[in-house]
Order: C-alpha cells, then structure tokens, then sequence
C-alpha cells in the first residue's frame, strides 16, 4: 500500500534560511515548524526534506558536511516528537566551480527527480502527497512530480515567473498554516 508524504524544502521552509550554512549551532526550525510537523505526522503523512544544495557545486561546502545538517534537523526533529523519513539533497549546479557538480541534471528543482527518487524508495503516492516550499521552483517540482502544492509566501521568492507548472494548489504565510491546508484537504476526502 503505497503511503502519503509531505515533502519540505529545508531552508526558509523547514528551517530558517542563512545561505550556505552547514553550522549545525546556526540552524533552527522555522517558527510553527514543530507544531506544523506534529500535525501532519497525526495525519500519518511521511515527511521528507528535498532540498538544493548548490554550495557543494560552487565549492562553499563539501557535500559531507550535510551529514551535520542532517543530524541536526533530526536532533530538532526529536525535540517535537517527529521525525523524518528521509532526507534528499541535489549538490549540482550547471554553472558551479566543482566540475563533478557542474551539471544539468534531473534532481535539481524545478525538476522533480529528488521527489521521484523518493516516491521510488519508499512506496510513495504522489498524487496522495504535498510539496511544501518557500520559491516557485519548489512548486513546480511539487506540480511535476504530480503532487499537490503550497508556497509559503515569506518573501523568498523574488522572481515570480509563473507558467502552467509554477502556480500553487494554495499560498499561505507560514508551515503552520500549510498544514493546516492539508489536514482540512485530508478531512475533506475521508
């Protein structure tokens, strides 16, 4: 039985947004980010971070040092009683300096392979899921992957190019209010 997954971009989503940051002392949730989590994992959603990591292919950090923001983010998790189920990054970029991640690829988002790679692994319902994130490219991925979509609107997005797979099942302020977007879209279909 293939199972439902809310698949967050971590940073200006999931945890507060310092570019290039792998300072596991410098990365903390967003606010309403446990209770968020908390509220979805009641609804027996799997929750997954998918997320660019473009450092690596420009050389800020090695793609190792995410085994600490990993680690990290699941000691934060534990704090509000929930975990994640996984944890996929994309360390490329077409135009980085590091030449093995200086490429076109399929996982880097807008394109939806980390979300397709993870419905893979885990069993995952796509069209049962939700793609939470903080830019527009997080939303297409969302779209093309087949899921469902929300943009929390904190002001990262700074392009607003909008096309057929850029635009969201809804837009909302916050993670809190995303979830609560998705537990109503939950009740409504039972």
């Amino acid at each position: 039985m293939s199972i439902r997954a809310i698949f967050l971009d971590k940073d200006g989503t999931l945890i507060e947004d310092v570019p290039h940051n792998t300072d596991p002392r410098r990365i903390s949730l967003c606010n309403g980010a446990g209770a968020a989590l908390r509220l979805l994992a009641r609804l027996d959603y799997r929750l997954f971070v998918v997320s660019n990591q473009d450092g690596i292919a420009h050389g800020h950090f090695e793609e190792t040092a995410l085994v600490a923001v990993e680690n990290r983010l699941g000691d934060l998790l534990f704090r509000e009683r929930v975990s994640l189920d996984g944890f996929y990054f994309c360390p490329h970029h077409p135009q980085g300096r590091v030449t093995a991640y200086a490429v076109e690829c399929l996982c880097r988002k807008p394109m939806p392979g980390m979300l397709i790679q993870a419905a893979r692994e885990h069993d995952i319902d796509l069209q049962a899921s939700w793609m939470l994130g903080d830019i527009l490219h997080d939303v297409e991925a969302g779209n093309r992957a087949g899921c469902r979509t929300i943009l929390i609107d904190s002001g990262n997005e700074t392009e607003w190019r909008l096309s057929q797979h850029r635009v969201p099942t809804r837009v909302v302020a916050d993670i809190y209010a995303a979830a609560c977007i998705v537990a109503g879209a939950a009740g409504a279909s039972r």
